[in-house]
Parts: structure tokens; sequence; C-alpha cells
């Protein structure tokens, strides 16, 4: 089997969400996905990415997370600390079968090894070291019918569910399943306020939302949470509230 996967893009950002919203983070953007939800801000990387071996991508992620003792100096210079948090993101980095290694060799490495995942696909087989972030689509997302129920028994205390809330709706789905299935028991719980997509991200491609959804905004959601009490993480993207919501390797 070849040791390639199709890359989008690999760069040094800070981690816009999660727990550990607000590390420096280093992001392998994985090309290609099997599903459309109506937010998606990274179409983008549907198609778009290139052929790299997995010792390619090591290699600039060792670089990437390389700090020295003088930020003006040469790449010679002597590396005094080395940043510990790997992202893989799509796109959906388990459509390929190589990102399993991949999350393998960059745990042996001594990384911490995050995994963002739609929550359509097995995650069994991910290197248990990994910190898996998976999503529970939600009805605005038009996928809401894609999501693998099996996953929730293969969660354990250091992964975390992400409910990306862009209506009312959303918001009492994602209520009754956190009742349902005792979701606060099992790990952290993210809910995630959906930003609006610029004109260049608005893909054709993407699903629409269901007819007769009210749109939720920040402070509504923030305020429900509170009113609610419920035991979930609040989060909005920083990455779009630093840069501009449509730039790439951010």
């Amino acid at each position: 089997m070849s040791d390639t996967l199709v890359i989008n893009e690999i760069y040094l950002s800070l981690q816009g969400e999660s727990t550990f919203a607000g590390l420096p983070c280093v992001f392998i953007r994985l090309t290609a996905c099997d599903l459309r939800c109506s937010y998606c801000d990274t179409a983008y990387a549907f198609t778009e990415g290139k052929k790299k071996s997995l010792e390619e991508i090591c290699t600039e992620v060792r670089w990437l997370t390389a700090a020295f003792s003088n930020p003006k100096s040469s790449r010679k210079a002597g590396r005094i600390l080395k940043l510990p948090l790997v992202e893989l993101t799509g796109g959906e980095p388990l459509l390929q079968k190589n990102s399993l290694p991949l999350m393998k060799r960059l745990c042996d490495d001594g990384f911490t090894v995050l995994l963002e995942t739609s929550g359509a696909h097995d995650i069994s087989p991910v290197d248990p070291r990994v910190r898996r972030i998976m999503d529970l689509k939600c009805p605005s997302s038009g996928e809401a019918e894609r999501n693998r129920w099996a996953n929730l028994k293969l969660l354990k205390a250091t992964d975390e569910i992400k409910f990306v809330i862009g209506t009312v709706e959303d918001y009492e789905w994602a209520r009754g399943q956190i009742a349902e299935h005792r979701l606060n028991m099992v790990c952290p719980l993210l809910f995630s306020w959906v930003h609006l997509l610029a004109p260049e991200q608005q893909n054709k491609s993407l699903k629409r939302v269901p007819a007769g959804q009210t749109a939720v905004s920040r402070r509504e959601l923030a305020e429900k949470i509170i009113a609610d009490a419920l035991p979930v993480r609040f989060q909005v993207q920083l990455h779009k509230i630093i840069w501009p919501p449509e730039q790439r390797g951010v």
C-alpha cells in the first residue's frame, strides 16, 4: 500500500476550537469529504490537494513545531523546545486510510494528536492515544442522518463531542441528545456557534438548512446555555475573530 496522503495544506496557527483553544497547533488538512454540511467553511478541501508521503508530512510537522532560541536565527540554530500539538482535520481525515498510520507516527514522535472528524465514520481504528473531537451533526447541517451512533460507545474521557449550533432547533436537538445518552458523563461537550459563511465560502454543493428552522445568534446561544445550566463548553472559532473568516492557513 502506498504511504501517501492527499494533503490540502499544512500550517502552524492557534487552535481555534475545542478544550485546546488558544494553543499553538500544527494543522494537517486532508483532502476530501463525503458530507456537505450547510455551514462548511472549508469546501476548498473537498478536491484541492496533492500527494505527500508520510515521511514528508512528518518532516514538515517537525520543522513547524521547532522553536529556536533566536526567532531570527537560521534553521541550524539550536532548538530549545518543541510545540506539542498537532491536529488532523479536513475534509474528513478518516476517508484516507493512511491517516491512521500517520496519527500513530505522530504519537510515537511525542506529539499530542487531535483528530477532527464528522462522526460519520468508524473511529475504532484510531490510535488510542489520539484525542478524537467528534461531531454530532445537528439538524441545520442537513447531514444529521449520517451520524454514526455506534461511535458513542467508543468515546473516552479524553475525547470531545462537538455540536455545531446554528438554529434554535439545533440547540433543542443537542440538549435532547445529551440527556438521552448522558453524554456529559462521557467526555467534554462543545457547543460551537455557526459563523455566517463569506460569499466565497458559499459552495453550491452544500446542503441547505431545512425549512422552518430559526437562526440563533451567538448571544442567544450563550444565554440558552446559561439558562438551562447545560454542562457544555460554549465556543466560537477564534481564528475567525482574529483573521478574516475566509482566510486560509490560519
